[in-house]
């Protein structure tokens, strides 16, 4: 596994972070670029696997959803076609979930049907506070969160049905996901959270970095 570029990534990362908390947003928005393409080339340079380019897809169009949503500010268009980007994103993790191999026997116990009804509580609770302040974006919201939503419960059937400890790492990344969006979205259409940006982002880094190392993991060969 190509470990230093992951460790550049976390790395760099957590110096984005620090540039947040010191509320240096000029230099945080030069370094944001540069995070994802390290994830991206840790997958490229990793030996062959079915779902490769599912991994690298799914990570492209986060990328390209983050280049988008750093002209947020210009105009809602740019919101919409980061959240575009975002929802193919999460399509194709859905389907990189969906096509990891399971153990002989599957068996989903009752935890598993527990996890996915407080997902789905989750996503009720959600679209009702958001609801009346969406004015025209309430198809687009509805459809990516119940597409987040979908996402991870395929990964809580994952960590029920996937073969080694890599499950755990995937898991934690994609519920980082699932909060790093809810933030976002309650911060942009709710009200002003505390710190939302340096929130948003640590969440948003972890469920990258965790999902990409999860899966590397749980496709290395010898395991």
């Amino acid at each position: 596994m190509k470990s230093n570029l992951l460790r550049i990534y976390f790395g760099l990362g957590a110096v984005y972070l620090l540039i947040i908390l010191f509320r240096r947003e000029d230099a945080a928005w030069f370094l944001k670029p540069f995070l994802l393409p390290f994830l991206l080339l840790s997958v490229y340079q990793f030996e062959n696997f079915a779902t490769k380019k599912i991994l690298l897809t799914a990570l492209a169009f986060s990328w390209i959803g983050d280049i988008i949503l750093m002209f947020a500010d210009k105009g809602e268009l740019y919101f919409i076609f980061g959240l575009v980007a975002f929802l193919i994103s999460h399509i194709f993790y859905i389907i990189l979930f969906l096509k990891q191999k399971p153990l002989d026997t599957i068996k989903l116990n009752r935890l598993f049907w527990i996890a996915a009804i407080l997902v789905l509580f989750y996503l009720k609770t959600m679209l009702s506070l958001l609801f009346p302040t969406l004015d025209g974006l309430k198809v687009p919201v509805t459809i990516y969160a119940v597409t987040i939503s979908v996402m991870l419960i395929v990964v809580l059937k994952g960590y029920f049905t996937w073969q080694n400890a890599a499950k755990y790492f995937v898991l934690v990344g994609a519920i980082s996901f699932v909060s790093s969006d809810s933030l976002l979205a309650i911060n942009k259409f709710h009200s002003a959270l505390p710190n939302a940006s340096f929130w948003i982002m640590v969440t948003y880094l972890l469920a990258q970095g965790l999902i990409t190392f999860g899966i590397l993991k749980l496709n290395r060969k010898g395991i």
